[in-house]
């Protein structure tokens, strides 16, 4: 390596890109190729980036296994950083077995945990704990140890559990300073910043108010009744009854506890149940079986009474019930949720971490855009779409897959 080579590299991984490209701007060996595509994925040019990494890796020898698989995990970070999250996963795990074998263990845990920052955006939580448990970051230098907790603390925020959350952020941060690099320590902010602010909304007697995410945790460790609108779930002293596959049960559920300690007349609950503004008899009947199903699931610690005109929940022993909101609700409030980080998207990526349809996806998008609270960049394949985040919120809860329809 020259030492032209060198000082590029090692600027690049003092998060310098410019001072990067003076010394490799007008060089098209392979790895001057090579740095030029790292250093224009920091200043944001994803789209050049990925073209001279592509370069590089075809300009390589064969001889050169490291250095391709070395682009090839450059080039893999550039498509989460523009959220493009369908890339082969087989091909990634060949580049870190190519650089384990070579010796080259900094950049294998480095392919090792984009894979698990994916499965973290995507909502694959059980799957991206599992993976880094096999991960000790302490060999590693500060930069890798910053991603290391910067997962950590993903994953115990989407678990709700905040003394965790903020002891991962502490040491993401002075590694992040140890580290010397700007967007580093920008991103471990931005983390932080989650705790601060709104996670959920509390709906209980008729009021609400936002919730930080420790407020939440709390409420979830309370005795109250809690119907969970961001999971999907009824709780109540550590007892957990998922609805998310019963969509109109969860409805009911919702309407009562918003209602009570009041009962919801039959008409109001059949509108929010059987989207119907005219019930007839059959949603009549209809609703008393529901109603006996939901009975029945929530037998542990509520029931169901019926009134003159209509039903009312009434818990067995918890002393208040409480309805637990996103901070913003509204159609396509999932589609919102994950733009709302700042970064740009691509509708297949949003499929992805929603687990809906692409086409169904793009028409959400069609729609808000029109409302113009999104926009896009770029056109077929290379389309983006981004919104600037909501101020004051965290889309922390807001990675659940939409309920379903009934």
């Amino acid at each position: 390596m020259d030492s032209r080579i060198a000082a590029a590299a090692l600027a690049l991984a003092a998060g310098d890109p410019l001072g990067a490209l003076n010394r490799v701007a007008l060089r098209d060996d392979p790895p001057a190729l090579a740095l030029r595509g790292i250093a224009m994925a920091q200043l944001g040019d994803f789209i050049r980036a990925r073209a001279l990494l592509r370069s590089a890796a075809r300009a390589f020898g064969p001889r050169e296994a490291v250095a391709r698989a070395r682009c090839l995990v450059a080039e893999t970070e550039i498509a989460f950083a523009s959220r493009d999250l369908g890339w082969p996963a087989k091909t990634l795990d060949r580049a870190r077995a190519t650089l384990e074998a070579h010796g080259d263990w900094v950049n294998a845990a480095h392919a090792r945990y984009l894979a698990i920052r994916r499965l973290l955006l995507i909502g694959r939580i059980d799957d991206a704990e599992q993976a880094l448990a096999g991960l000790d970051p302490t060999p590693f230098p500060p930069a890798l140890r910053t991603t290391h907790a910067l997962i950590v603390a993903g994953i115990a925020m989407r678990r709700v559990q905040t003394r965790p959350a903020r002891t991962a952020l502490a040491q993401a941060a002075h590694a992040a300073q140890r580290a010397g690099i700007p967007s580093l320590r920008a991103e471990v902010e931005s983390a932080a910043q989650a705790l601060h602010s709104p996670a959920a909304r509390r709906i209980a007697r008729g009021e609400e108010r936002p919730l930080l995410l420790e407020e939440v945790e709390a409420l979830l460790a309370s005795k109250a009744l809690v119907v969970d609108a961001c999971r999907y779930a009824v709780r109540c002293a550590g007892t957990t009854v998922p609805l998310a596959r019963r969509p109109v049960l969860f409805t009911l559920a919702r309407a009562l506890a918003e209602a009570w300690p009041a009962d919801v007349p039959r008409d109001t609950l059949i509108a929010h149940a059987f989207r119907t503004r005219h019930a007839d008899a059959s949603h009549r009947a209809r609703l008393r079986v529901e109603i006996g199903r939901l009975r029945a699931v929530l037998g542990a610690f509520a029931g169901v009474t019926a009134s003159g005109r209509g039903f009312a929940l009434v818990p067995h022993h918890a002393r208040e019930v409480v309805v637990l909101a996103r901070p913003v609700e509204e159609k396509h409030a999932a589609v919102l949720a994950l733009l709302a980080d700042g970064e740009s998207w691509s509708s297949s990526a949003l499929a992805l971490a929603l687990g809906a349809s692409q086409r169904s996806v793009q028409r959400a998008l069609e729609t808000l855009a029109a409302a113009g609270k999104i926009q896009s960049l770029g056109h077929g394949r290379a389309r983006r779409w981004m919104t600037p985040p909501v101020p004051g919120f965290t889309t922390t809860l807001l990675l659940p897959s939409p309920l379903p329809v009934d």
